[in-house]
């Protein structure tokens, strides 16, 4: 059980389509939990406020007591009978991060940007009492102990081209991006592409494909997370990666992830409420340090659901639904889009 509090200000872009949610707002969200967690983050965005560039700087201090963490690999194996014998936390590992992350984007010609940033992360990982996944794996020496806590320093820079009809709900268009990023002790180089279709009237189809590797010898805490131009999100497993595995569920130094997704717009009252339901299905594998990444259907997990999304007015968007993989079910709720 969580209690939060949100204090947001924003710039509106008044009656004029333009695919930006607002011209700049900053929001406060803390929060926290009965199970230990808590969350304190401030985050800055002007999308439009300078005509050509768009600028974001994000402060937060997160402690996510109850993260999942199975292993490292794309082979790691669940067991809910590990759970009751066991121990509650025997898939389970309490992080904490403090950060500060900047970028900058600068549009060349039409949709095409440039992109370049800066961060610094400095993160912790705690073993929760008796038995567990992490505790053997930091014993074996499988995660480096030297890089726990770990401090990174991190520089961006990428290309991205964007020519959604709408940043928090699309219905048309393609948002790609190459990034390449430069941390302490690692490389990271992440490309992605998401494609948007309105055939008819009511449904948009969308699409996904990413893939991101690592050189160099990356710690458990940039493995944990996939880059993007907007903000790094956790794969491969979680809402925003593979939806019917808990966050986490599958990590390595390499990346690979996609999906499809029909919205079929039931009720649309345009620039007031759209009501969807949505069918997705999503696939995704990791890569260990050493192998190449690849475009492969080998070694491939995938989960199948269904969703039902409710858009407010331009900028919120709130989804439920369930999804269904090789580890059973679990029910999802989000306030964005997966993709």
């Amino acid at each position: 059980m969580w209690g939060a509090l949100h204090y947001g200000r924003y710039s509106p872009v008044g009656f004029g389509e333009r695919p930006e949610p607002n011209y700049a707002s900053i929001n406060l969200d803390a929060g926290a939990s009965t199970q230990g967690s808590h969350a304190f983050v401030v985050d800055a965005q002007a999308p439009a406020w300078w005509a050509g560039w768009r600028a974001a700087l994000t402060f937060g201090a997160v402690r996510a007591n109850r993260l999942g963490y199975y292993g490292l690999g794309n082979d790691t194996q669940y067991s809910r009978d590990s759970v009751n014998t066991v121990g509650s936390y025997f898939y389970k590992v309490s992080r904490t991060t403090v950060f500060a992350r900047a970028t900058v984007q600068l549009r060349v010609i039409g949709p095409l940007r440039i992109l370049a940033g800066a961060g610094i992360d400095h993160s912790n990982f705690r073993a929760l009492p008796g038995r567990s996944v992490f505790g053997n794996d930091l014993g074996a020496g499988v995660v480096d102990p030297g890089t726990i806590p770990f401090t990174d320093k991190v520089l961006r820079a990428g290309i991205v081209l964007d020519t959604r009809d709408n940043e928090i709900d699309p219905h048309r268009g393609i948002a790609a991006e190459v990034l390449f990023a430069s941390g302490t002790g690692y490389t990271r180089t992440t490309g992605s592409a998401r494609v948007y279709v309105h055939p008819v009237e009511r449904l948009t189809l969308a699409g996904r494909l990413a893939a991101e590797g690592t050189g160099g010898n990356p710690p458990l805490a940039a493995m944990e997370l996939m880059e993007s131009s907007e903000r790094p999100f956790v794969a491969v497993g979680g809402y925003y990666s593979l939806r019917a595995y808990y966050n986490g569920r599958f990590t390595g130094a390499g990346k690979l992830i996609g999906g499809v997704e029909a919205r079929y717009a039931f009720i649309s009252v345009p620039s007031v409420v759209e009501v969807k339901l949505v069918a997705f299905y999503d696939a995704g594998r990791v890569f260990e340090r050493g192998q190449s990444v690849r475009l492969t259907t080998t070694g491939l997990h995938r989960s199948g659901g269904a969703e039902l999304a409710v858009r407010l007015l331009r900028n919120s968007l709130l989804v439920m639904g369930y999804g269904h993989g090789s580890d059973g079910g679990r029910f999802l709720f989000g306030t964005s889009w997966c993709y």
